[in-house]
């Protein structure tokens, strides 16, 4: 699908509790990439609400650092963040 617009990185608005660029859509949503979609070289940010979409142009150099991988995302489970949260004799006996 062509693209609507060309749009440099720094016209994007950055939120960093998402990792995620925003740009204006004409529909009244925004378009959206995440700062993971644009290290791994994806750069057309679509709108979900409409089917338009724009080509980011940046340079990877310029981009912010990448937040360290959980666990919790690739389904792994740290046990020990959760193996105290069954209620098991260990907490109790912590607690004595």
């Amino acid at each position: 699908m062509p693209v609507y617009e060309e749009v440099e990185i720094e016209d994007m608005e950055y939120d960093e509790a998402d990792f995620m660029y925003y740009y204006p859509c004409p529909c009244g949503d925004r378009f959206r990439i995440t700062l993971e979609e644009l290290y791994e070289g994806e750069d057309i940010a679509k709108c979900p609400s409409c089917t338009l979409q724009v080509m980011v142009i940046f340079e990877e150099d310029d981009l912010p650092e990448l937040p360290p991988e959980e666990d919790e995302e690739d389904g792994d489970v740290d046990p020990k963040k959760n193996k105290n949260d069954t209620g098991s004799e260990t907490d109790s006996e912590d607690e004595d």
